[in-house]
């Protein structure tokens, strides 16, 4: 039988749009490189400039999107930014076909689809609260990740088979329908997409700073973004090194590697799946803490990973990291959306993304630089015992004496 949001059909509607949107961006991750290498022969240089361009725009714009957001409809962010990155995307194979396309060109496609997608999420997120109640906020992050997961596994396998058989740039075009289909399912939600606050319009700087100051000065929401981001930091580290541990210090094949390198997103899949329960069963706040608290250990096991059986380690680690990370990242949503005012949910959310996502390209180059001087698995030990005790501010927060997050908007 049908439970919870799903009994919705606007937000049925909703989720339908995020299948479309995450399954095109996981085949993008894998085909718009792969255009630069098969199509153009791109050099290593190119290839890695073309990758930290997809993810370079929420440091870029990622505070000003907030604002922006605050002070628009969301649906309509949302719709225009589907519609934007499926121009650009379709770009690629229309150039290609006219002997257009060049290595210039897909930076600028990776740029401007990265800013679209920039705004697509932090609306998305300001936009969850507008169709379902306060009490099934838990329940639908739970869905979205759900797919969020789904996508990551399914993506990247299905972008590899696409382009064997159609070939990179006209796979790309598959990922501009997926980014149509998203507005399709938006343009059929009934509900009214809400216009901005009454009186509303924050002005740029003054803007931003609401939403910086708001994290401040919320003590819980102050500590799990500093969570989040140490969490981030050493995860990206060890992200950066994985494929470099398992080819050159296990010394697994390349199938092999590509299986283990989708454990983690087995682990999404069981904490998406799982999430609604847990949440409804223990606790919103209970269980934010208790799953990065109690999934932290298993980190440990990854530079343990040797060939054998126990390449099963890296496996064990990989879902149990990700399980934790997803309820983890559903309830502290969670918590974001209840306490944060209607007005002000945009600069909020893209406030926290700019802080937590920020820390990544620097875990990534430390990770190089410290595997450089001492090793690559004693680097992953440096970097997972960071992890370890990266939850601990936590631990000293209002967090553990709270059931549900509902409370702290009781006592506010």
């Amino acid at each position: 039988m049908t439970t919870g949001v799903l009994r919705n059909p606007d937000f049925l509607r909703f989720l339908s749009s995020h299948v479309a949107n995450e399954l095109g961006a996981n085949i993008s991750r894998v085909a718009l490189p792969l255009v630069a290498v098969l199509a153009l022969h791109a050099s290593p240089m190119e290839v890695g400039v073309l990758s930290a361009l997809q993810t370079a725009a929420f440091l870029a714009i990622g505070l000003p999107a907030g604002v922006w957001v605050d002070r628009l409809r969301r649906r309509r962010v949302m719709l225009t930014s589907d519609l934007v990155r499926c121009l650009l995307l379709a770009s690629i194979p229309v150039s290609e076909a006219l002997g257009l396309l060049s290595v210039g060109m897909l930076y600028v496609v990776a740029l401007l689809a990265g800013m679209a997608q920039v705004f697509n999420d932090v609306a998305d997120q300001t936009y969850l609260p507008e169709l379902v109640s306060k009490d099934g906020l838990s329940d639908g992050n739970s869905k979205l990740e759900f797919v969020r997961s789904g996508g990551a596994l399914a993506g990247p396998s299905l972008g590899g088979a696409l382009v064997q058989l159609v070939g990179a740039s006209r796979t790309m075009l598959a990922t501009a329908v997926a980014a149509l289909g998203s507005v399709l399912f938006l343009s059929a939600i009934k509900a009214p997409d809400k216009p901005p606050v009454s009186g509303e319009r924050p002005r740029m700087f003054p803007g931003i700073a609401e939403g910086l100051g708001f994290v401040w000065r919320d003590r819980l929401l102050r500590t799990i973004v500093a969570t989040t981001a140490a969490t981030n930091l050493s995860l990206s580290a060890v992200v950066s090194l994985s494929v470099l541990f398992l080819a050159n210090v296990v010394r697994l094949p390349a199938g092999l590697i590509g299986v283990l390198l989708m454990s983690g997103a087995v682990g999404g899949l069981l904490g998406g799946l799982t999430g609604s329960r847990l949440f409804g069963r223990y606790g919103t706040a209970r269980m934010t803490w208790v799953a990065i608290t109690v999934t932290s250990p298993f980190g440990l096991l990854l530079p343990m990973t040797q060939a054998g059986w126990r390449i099963s380690f890296f496996a064990i680690a990989s879902i149990a990291l990700s399980w934790g990370a997803i309820i983890y990242n559903i309830g502290q949503l969670t918590y974001r959306q209840t306490v944060t005012p209607e007005g002000m949910l945009g600069r909020v959310n893209a406030s926290v993304r700019f802080i937590v996502w920020g820390t990544m390209p620097l875990g990534a180059l430390l990770g190089g630089i410290v595997a450089q001087q001492i090793g690559v698995r004693e680097a992953l030990w440096v970097f997972m015992g960071a992890r370890l005790v990266s939850f601990l501010p936590l631990m000293f927060s209002p967090l553990p004496r709270l059931r549900d997050f509902s409370q702290v908007q009781a006592k506010s």
